[in-house]
């Protein structure tokens, strides 16, 4: 929308193997950076309302004290649930010699239900195969691919702030962005304790639509 602001709006939905394939509901995502140009560290604050109900199995993050049993609940059962939840996070960044380190601190309320506020955290680092960029645009360039690591996971709600009855995860990331705004990414991840899922296999393929806002006020 703007250089320091960035939207995006979610359509929700999954199919799980031997059960239903449903619609969940949606998400709406707002990031900023208060901060125009680079420092050591550069903070983003991140806000979410989403309106979905408890068949959503998408793993984006880990909060709470969520645990892989969790998606074992039939689809039938667990849409009776609803979950208008607010997100925030606090997303710190830097940059070093090609390399990023991200740092995020989350907290989630569902507040169609009352519930405390849940926390979570994420962290990890990356770095493009190449610096150097070569003078052709070209999609297998090694400048194209970005591989990193990630680790993640619950720290608790406002009750009981522990790393204990919550899961946590380590994760490789291969992301391969090609000149057309088309983004590839793939994240194999390894869960960490009794409480996570074994292995996740995440993948997802993004188009990023450059200055949004101002082809929008073009349209009208």
């Amino acid at each position: 929308m703007k250089d320091w602001w960035t939207s995006e709006l979610y359509l929700d939905g999954q199919s799980t193997f031997h059960d239903s394939t449903l619609f969940t509901g949606f998400r709406f995502e707002n990031r900023f950076r208060p901060l125009v140009r680079e420092h050591w560290i550069n903070p983003v604050l991140y806000f979410e309302f989403e309106d979905i109900n408890g068949a959503d199995k998408s793993l984006l993050e880990v909060v709470g004290h969520d645990i892989g049993s969790d998606a074992a609940e039939p689809n039938s059962i667990a849409r009776a649930e609803r979950k208008r939840e607010l997100e925030s996070k606090l997303i710190l960044s830097s940059n070093f010699k090609g390399w990023n380190v991200s740092e995020n601190f989350i907290s989630e309320k569902n507040v169609a239900a009352g519930e405390p506020w849940e926390f979570g955290y994420a962290a990890g680092v990356s770095r493009p195969l190449r610096l150097a960029a070569t003078p052709r645009p070209c999609v297998f360039c090694r400048e194209n691919f970005v591989a990193g690591a990630e680790f993640y996971g619950g720290l608790g709600d406002t009750d009981t702030l522990t790393l204990r009855e919550t899961s946590h995860y380590a994760a490789a990331i291969l992301d391969w962005q090609m000149p057309s705004g088309v983004t590839l990414r793939l994240s194999p991840g390894w869960g960490l304790n009794d409480q996570s899922h074994r292995f996740l296999f995440r993948w997802g393929i993004s188009y990023e639509v450059a200055q949004f806002g101002r082809q929008v006020r073009r349209l009208f």
